[in-house]
């Protein structure tokens, strides 16, 4: 499996309940259980000016590039911003955009060697990147620390360069992407599906394809139920691409989220989510987004699970 991964993704924003340092602590975690070598990690290169604007606006990316945010926006994004900021974020869209076509190349690898083995069983083709998943930002803003829309970044890049045609989002942090269900509202060749927390942050959701607001305090027995009689609506026709967000905060100690999902419960969600893909044939892309568990660790060791499940499915 291809892991796309820079040490500049740690960026300083000062005392934040958004750790930056959980990417490093990821990387180290699949090092330690033998997931990975120390050596086989993709090293990405910053999304393109041109590539960001085929999602955000020019009056935003200029801001974004040389600052100029007024203080209500920097509230809203809930970020500092400086160059380095900006760099960071930028890097993390341009890893998305890499993963995205490591999952979709290694889909066709193995689409070939099923086509010449005489049938061989569905295997799960998936690439990660250990940062991204910023479902927050809109075309024209950011918002709950996100300045860059990455997956919709890429979803767009793949689709301009006809690597593509139709994806899939199934987002699983416990906020609704609400940016992302803006951007691809009404846009036929992109599924938007969110399972999340109902009455958390976002206060205002835009209505994705299929959006499943789950009550406070939803255990893992409910949650599961949920996504296994919803799920298959966003892998219906078989996209080209899923995008999995695979958010940590549903976890019962997460200092934003309001579910109560163990870490058990949090696995059998990602088990559900990647073999229904790769069932279905279909490569995927995982992207962390959320994570605030009081103890950065077990945020840390829920996105190593999360990836050691692919690996397990075969990726």
């Amino acid at each position: 499996m291809d892991i796309v991964y820079s040490d500049r993704y740690q960026v300083d924003i000062g005392a934040h309940v958004f750790h930056m340092g959980k990417y490093a602590k990821v990387r180290d975690g699949l090092v330690a259980r033998g997931l990975i070598g120390p050596a086989a990690l993709v090293e990405p290169e910053p999304a393109g000016w041109d590539e960001l604007a085929l999602v955000h606006t020019a009056e935003y990316l200029e801001k974004t590039r040389n600052g100029g945010f007024r203080a209500s926006e920097l509230a809203l994004l809930e970020l500092p911003w400086s160059p380095e900021v900006a760099e960071g974020f930028r890097l993390m869209a341009g890893g998305t955009i890499a993963a995205a076509r490591l999952a979709v190349a290694a889909g066709r690898r193995q689409g070939g060697q099923a086509d010449g083995d005489g049938g061989a069983g569905p295997v799960l083709a998936a690439a990660a990147n250990l940062g991204g998943g910023f479902h927050h930002a809109f075309p024209s803003h950011g918002e709950g620390f996100c300045l860059y829309n990455d997956a919709a970044v890429a979803i767009r890049v793949l689709q301009r360069d006809g690597v593509i045609g139709r994806a899939a989002i199934v987002d699983v942090d416990v906020h609704q992407g609400n940016g992302t269900a803006f951007i691809f509202d009404g846009d036929p060749s992109v599924f938007t599906y969110s399972i999340h927390q109902e009455h958390n942050y976002p206060h205002v959701k835009p209505r994705g394809s299929l959006d499943v607001g789950l009550p406070d305090g939803t255990d893992d027995r409910e949650y599961l139920q949920a996504l296994e009689r919803t799920l298959p609506a966003a892998l219906a026709g078989s996209p080209d691409l899923l995008v999995y967000v695979a958010g940590a905060d549903p976890f019962f100690e997460d200092q934003l989220g309001g579910l109560c999902l163990t870490r058990e419960g949090l696995r059998g969600r990602d088990f559900l989510v990647l073999s229904a893909a790769r069932a279905a044939g279909i490569p995927v892309v995982v992207v962390f987004a959320g994570g605030y568990a009081r103890r950065v660790d077990d945020t840390v060791a829920l996105h190593v699970a999360t990836i050691e499940e692919a690996i397990r499915l075969g990726a």
